[in-house]
């Protein structure tokens, strides 16, 4: 019922769960008396993930009069002394609110390996499966209260990533379009009448309570009490509880509507790019989340492997936006919202991709995979806005000062949400492992 959760996922988790519980039982006990803490203050983190290297030199680093430099102009924007691309005016009256990480390198240039990088913080491994970050965040900072899933993927990459060795607890409910409510929380045709339906999703609903309670007791037999499961991870009762959460989406109307971006006013709607934007409506609906108390939110917005063609798929030509105009509505006019509404100071926002594009522009008027140096931006939370972070050479291709890892982005990122980066949780094979590998950066938090 939930994206990024099958059987299979499940009995693996289940698999290790008798092994790690008794010595990592202390370990956990303190990490949730510190997690408590971390809750009381409903912190939100929302990522607009750029499917397929965004071409970081046509949006936050242009180098105009160069030969890299490509079709579009800077703009002045709110922040003194940034410049950004034209196709980017709405985000250009937030960038007070915004900072760009100009000088991130990551030398990832593979589509799936940098998906994974980006997503996780972490290069690859065969051995450890990373959580996303929206997984780890939610893992710290979800109330066991919270009606809603604590990570919620708008597009599939978030599933794709998944909850890696944090469990099926923190896996991401996947909205595969935000124009719509998820196919995934209606009731199962046939069922009969709307009276019918209730009736019998309430006895399913009851019955799966009694087989979830008795499985979770035999999978750790040793611990009868269920709060004691619940602390060392029983995988048995994180199925339980994402189920749960699946079910109050199926029957609660109260839940189910939240999806349901048509319903804001048209002016809302039309400021972020209308209907036909689906980047937009995403952005719309984090908003609408974030409000609901959902921890993370990742937007996607695909299209961006422009090998040819970047400049007309950037600003779009007739009744196409571009991808450029996409991203101006859906992102600026959600910073907008975010700071008039109150959210701003407990709402941290991340834009990426897997990479950056080539600053040379090739022969098909595109720009190719590029992991050298290139742009992210963060903002909200602790992180100060209206700043640039580190620079790269007149021409793009090199880091020119302050070059940074993505591990120190991820540092900053979560320090911008009250949590220390140094923060350890526990991989598949046992060991503590700190929820970033580098640094904060310096000046942004």
């Amino acid at each position: 019922m939930l994206g990024g959760i099958n059987r299979r996922h499940f009995l693996k988790h289940v698999a290790g769960a008798s092994a790690l519980a008794l010595p990592s039982f202390s370990f956990v006990q303190n990490l949730r008396a510190y997690e408590q803490e971390l809750k009381k203050n409903a912190k939100s983190l929302i990522i607009f993930w750029m499917g397929g290297g965004p071409s970081h030199m046509d949006l936050w680093d242009l180098k105009p009069g160069a030969s890299t430099g490509g079709e579009f102009k800077p703009i002045n924007t709110t922040a003194s002394g940034v410049e950004i691309s034209e196709v980017l005016p709405t985000v250009a009256k937030e960038m007070k609110h915004l900072s760009i990480v100009r000088s991130l390198v990551t030398n990832e240039g593979s589509h799936e390996r940098g998906t994974t990088l980006m997503n996780t913080g972490r290069v690859p491994n065969p051995v450890v499966q990373y959580p996303a970050m929206g997984a780890t965040v939610s893992s710290l900072l979800t109330s066991k209260d919270q009606a809603l899933p604590g990570f919620i993927g708008i597009g599939g990459t978030a599933q794709r990533i998944g909850s890696g060795f944090l469990g099926m607890a923190y896996a991401p409910f996947t909205v595969q379009n935000a124009g719509q409510p998820p196919a995934n929380i209606a009731p199962p045709a046939g069922l009969g009448d709307k009276d019918m339906v209730m009736e019998r999703l309430q006895r399913r609903h009851r019955l799966f309570n009694t087989i979830e309670n008795d499985f979770a007791e035999g999978t750790l037999p040793h611990m009868k009490d269920k709060a004691e499961r619940d602390a060392v991870g029983s995988a048995a009762q994180a199925h339980s509880t994402i189920y749960k959460k699946a079910f109050d989406l199926t029957v609660g109307t109260d839940l189910r509507t939240i999806f349901e971006v048509s319903k804001e006013k048209k002016d809302v709607i039309d400021a972020y790019g209308g209907m036909a934007n689906g980047f937009g409506m995403g952005c719309l609906l984090a908003r609408r989340l974030v409000e609901k108390g959902v921890t993370c939110v990742e937007v996607d917005l695909g299209g961006w492997d422009n090998h040819a063609n970047v400049f007309n798929a950037i600003k779009g030509a007739g009744n196409n936006m571009g991808n450029g105009g996409r991203l101006d509505k859906g992102m600026g006019t959600l910073v907008k919202e975010l700071v008039e509404r109150g959210k701003w100071k407990d709402t941290v926002v991340l834009w990426m991709g897997e990479f950056g594009r080539t600053p040379r522009i090739n022969q098909n008027a595109g720009r190719d995979h590029w992991a050298r140096c290139w742009s992210v931006v963060v903002g909200g939370g602790a992180i100060k806005g209206g700043q640039v972070y580190g620079s790269t050479s007149a021409d793009g291709t090199d880091v020119k000062d302050k070059p940074c890892s993505i591990g120190d982005v991820f540092a900053t990122v979560y320090k911008g949400l009250g949590l220390e980066p140094s923060t350890k949780v526990r991989d598949n094979l046992g060991r503590p492992l700190e929820i970033a590998e580098g640094k904060p950066l310096p000046g942004l938090v």
